[in-house]
């Protein structure tokens, strides 16, 4: 039997998922990531957490009656916009800079006198401005290699640097239509650290014999371009057809929606994917799982949620976020939250908090339909929060389409489907 493996790095962790030749998920494990300093973070560490998740799937596998050799193939997915630099021989000569960190006006300046009005590096908190100030701070020119965080872990597993995904390179200015980057790139970002990217699934490499002696894989194993961790999602969740959407509650809330026009409206931080000959149309808002957990224990999810009255609307319009700034479907780095005022009642509270995210993914549907890409004909849900039962019944109110929730929700599933794909013409 042939066994794909994926990996995803995740905001709080590791995951591991290993599935057979139908795509029917064998084995799973996960590692938490090392604590660091959010403004000094260790690319190293992403690493050492990925090593340790392995040896616990390979374990699992074993343990399972499966030979951890039937391993044939490995993809990965992180965080868009997440990255590091490093020398030739993979070692960070900078901190890594995660998605969600903003505050580059300088770079933004510099990148808005050569980007389009509508390119989606504009902005204080581009990938692009990500990467310009990373090479600000290696003083000593060590760097050889730009990658974003599936681009190390990738690299780690093969030895050598490798290439990007079309996905993980699009927000750091790749152009997955022509297949390149904008020529105006070079004024702003040596070319020459720049990856060269692939499409999702394509052949990266080999994993490294003496990596793979230690984990007890095959030293054949191909190492796969990868994904973001959004389109994993998508991935694990849903057919690759038309038409189909996903909406990924986690941490944050994540929509995806596979169609064939590609549409990009990086003002409100809507862009496409290309993922094999279609495009996957969405955007992430920074509210989610995440507010919720602020607020709430798990218990207290669980204790409050049957006594919602989710027929009695609560009307207290809330824009659930932890902090100030949104990505979509409102692009703002100062949009403030909005979570008062705050009912005695913590059964109101949570239900406004539920009404608050539901709105925002009507929303984020609304403006894809509105610029032309249709309502979705069904929609998959993954990610924790999305079995919130309160949750899914305002959805359902508000959505233009019937919605369910997978049973696959994990990213790391997707990442390994990843390897599945043709990684030219398209699943």
């Amino acid at each position: 039997m042939s066994l794909s493996l994926g990996i995803d790095i995740g905001t709080s962790g590791i995951r591991t998922a290993v599935i057979d030749d139908a795509g029917t998920v064998v084995s799973m494990a996960r590692a938490a990531h090392l604590p660091q300093d959010p403004d000094r973070i260790d690319a190293e560490h992403w690493w050492t957490a990925v090593r340790t998740c392995l040896v616990t799937q390979v374990a699992r596998l074993r343990a399972a009656g499966q030979s951890p050799a039937d391993i044939a193939a490995i993809a990965v997915d992180g965080t868009s916009g997440t990255m590091v630099l490093t020398d030739a021989n993979l070692a960070p000569v900078t901190r890594a800079l995660m998605y969600n960190s903003k505050g580059f006006e300088a770079e933004a300046a510099r990148i808005a006198e050569h980007a389009p009005p509508t390119h989606i590096t504009r902005g204080s908190s581009s990938a692009l401005a990500r990467a310009m100030r990373l090479r600000s701070e290696d003083t000593d020119n060590r760097a050889a290699h730009l990658l974003h965080q599936a681009d190390f872990i990738a690299a780690k597993l093969m030895g050598v640097g490798c290439g990007s995904d079309h996905n993980n390179a699009l927000k750091t200015g790749f152009d997955p239509e022509t297949g390149r980057w904008p020529d105006w790139i070079g004024a702003v970002f040596p070319t020459n650290l720049l990856p060269d990217p692939a499409p999702v699934g394509a052949l990266f490499g080999s994993i490294d014999p003496a990596l793979a002696t230690s984990l007890g894989l095959s030293p054949t194993t191909h190492i796969h371009a990868g994904t973001t961790d959004s389109i994993a999602a998508f991935l694990a969740a849903s057919p690759v057809r038309a038409g189909h959407a996903v909406t990924s509650i986690g941490s944050t809330l994540a929509i995806k929606l596979l169609s064939t026009q590609r549409i990009d409206a990086p003002e409100i931080g809507l862009y496409s994917h290309r993922l094999g000959d279609q495009w996957l149309i969405g955007g992430a808002s920074n509210t989610g799982g995440a507010v919720l957990a602020h607020f709430f224990t798990p218990d207290d999810l669980e204790r409050l949620t049957p006594q919602i009255r989710t027929d009695r609307p609560t009307g207290l319009d809330y824009y659930p976020l932890i902090k100030a700034g949104e990505r979509f479907p409102v692009n703002d780095p100062d949009l403030q939250p909005c979570l008062s005022p705050r009912p005695d009642d913590d059964v109101v509270f949570l239900q406004g908090l539920l009404e608050g995210i539901a709105d925002i993914e009507a929303r984020c549907y609304a403006e894809i339909a509105a610029r032309g890409g249709g309502d979705p004909v069904h929609i998959f849900s993954a990610g924790g929060a999305a079995k919130n039962t309160a949750l899914l019944q305002m959805r359902q109110a508000r959505l233009p389409a019937s919605v369910s929730v997978t049973e696959d929700t994990e990213a790391a599933i997707g990442a390994a489907r990843c390897t599945m794909l043709t990684g030219s013409s398209g699943p």
